[in-house]
């Protein structure tokens, strides 16, 4: 059995500025360059790394400088009385400028909640390094997704096409021997409803490729048009490593969602160390220097004393240590206490539901996979008998004994089975993917693994071909 052309006219259609990737590999490097989710998470990551370098300064020396300047202007005036009697008048003004300047230096002696705060930092960055080598993974299975489903769609829209285009001739078969006597009205009509149905799915598969196109660009964030396919000889093969339970200690040991969830827990662990720490004492030393300058001039008496300038200096030094005892803060700590402990509950609570879930997931993609190598034959072997049936079919109508409708029958069976084929096939290979992700062992190698299998080009070309041998 041959190949069938896939088409990709709709492809070409969308816009005339296309990203000319012409593999998964080329696909995916596009996707690692424009996909907004990933580049989302690296964002986040940086985000959180952040958060351990400010826990972390908090330990550290703090130091601040402080400087004032200011000027006072005072002008007082007034009459002094003895017995009853104006001795005359006591008026006096004073000009005071002043500059101060300081630096202060505290120090963390010990201070057990920013010691616990650092190590839940520590242990969400660590967290996030896992979470993005988890968004890593999504991506490639995502991309490869997305891939596989265009290349799915196009095989489903090729069905569809030939499909009416045969239809249409069974119709038109139907429609002459009608004409000469020779089949009953009701072949005509099973055939006409036939022929209406696939066209009415040609329209549905145009609309279901350029769906499946946009959601590639929705996450290369370019259209990509020149893809590649599995060629017809495509013998699917087990992964290297061992059996199911194999793959499940390594999904366990090694997955990097499950990883980052374990990290999640110690830092809710730590956190429980920072709210109990709110009953420790702290010890922190301090040190402070200072510099005040005031100079200025006063005047007591306009008239009777003479204008005095003056000129203070002073420094002063100080180390000491703090020390304080919390004794009683309304029960804010032991209701911080509580609810630190219900939140690392709740973490270790989802760690082992994540954990659970990721011992089916690799058991099913495993199970999948071995099911894959079979259901890929059993699938090709059904498009052969469905092949030798429509053959069959159509000669027995030639010759008599077979009806339009067991012809109609019989070409539907032998679309869908080529369709099913194309499903099995991609189905395999996104299988593959999605079990090395689980076992956390999915990297760019597999993406070229997969992608040297994919040697067919679907080009402007086939679809050229396709058009003339339907001509013809």
């Amino acid at each position: 059995m041959s190949r069938r052309p896939l088409v990709l006219a709709l492809a070409f259609a969308m816009t005339p500025f296309v990203a000319q990737a012409e593999d998964l590999l080329q696909t995916y490097e596009l996707a690692r360059a424009g996909d907004p989710q990933f580049a989302a998470a690296e964002s986040q990551r940086l985000v959180t790394k952040e958060g351990s370098v400010q826990a972390r300064s908090r330990l550290l020396p703090q130091i601040n400088g402080d400087a004032s300047y200011s000027k006072t202007d005072s002008d007082s005036s007034g009459q002094q009385v003895f017995a009853g009697t104006p001795l005359g008048a006591n008026d006096s003004s004073s000009d005071t400028t002043t500059r101060q300047y300081g630096l202060r230096l505290d120090q963390m002696v010990y201070d057990h909640s920013r010691i616990t705060a650092l190590r839940s930092a520590n242990a969400l960055s660590s967290a996030s390094d896992f979470q993005l080598e988890a968004e890593g993974d999504s991506l490639i299975t995502r991309t490869s997704a997305a891939y596989f489903n265009v290349l799915v769609q196009l095989e489903n829209l090729a069905a569809a096409e030939a499909s009416e285009t045969a239809l249409k001739k069974q119709f038109d078969f139907a429609s002459k021997r009608l004409e000469v006597g020779l089949a009953p009205i009701t072949d005509v009509h099973e055939a006409r409803a036939q022929y209406d149905s696939a066209r009415a799915n040609t329209i549905t598969a145009r609309n279901q490729v350029e769906d499946a196109y946009q959601g590639l660009a929705e996450i290369t964030g370019k259209p990509v048009a020149n893809l590649k396919a599995l060629p017809e000889d495509f013998q699917p093969q087990l992964p290297e490593h061992a059996g199911e339970d194999d793959w499940v200690k390594m999904a366990v040991d090694n997955n990097p969602a499950l990883k980052a969830k374990e990290f999640q827990v110690k830092s809710a662990e730590e956190d429980v160390g920072t709210a109990r720490s709110g009953h420790y004492p702290t010890l922190y030393l301090s040190g402070q220097y200072g510099n005040t300058r005031q100079d200025g001039s006063s005047d007591p008496d306009a008239l009777l004393e003479p204008t005095t300038d003056f000129e203070n200096r002073s420094d002063s030094r100080v180390l000491g240590l703090t020390l304080r005892v919390p004794i009683f803060s309304g029960g804010f700590v032991q209701s911080g206490v509580r609810q630190a402990l219900a939140t690392r509950d709740v973490r270790s609570e989802e760690l082992e539901q994540q954990r659970r879930a990721l011992e089916r997931s690799t058991r099913n993609a495993y199970q999948t996979v071995v099911a894959g190598v079979s259901e890929v034959e059993a699938r090709r072997l059904a498009v052969v008998s469905a092949k030798a049936a429509y053959d069959a079919s159509q000669v027995g109508l030639e010759v008599g004994t077979r009806t339009v409708l067991d012809v109609l029958v019989n070409q539907r069976n032998l679309f869908q089975s080529q369709q099913l084929y194309a499903l099995a096939r991609y189905n395999f290979l996104q299988s593959v993917l999605n079990l090395e992700a689980a076992a956390g062992s999915l990297d760019i190698d597999d993406v070229q693994k997969i992608n040297r299998l994919l040697t067919v080009d679907v080009s402007a070309a086939s679809v050229e071909s396709q058009g003339t041998q339907q001509q013809q």
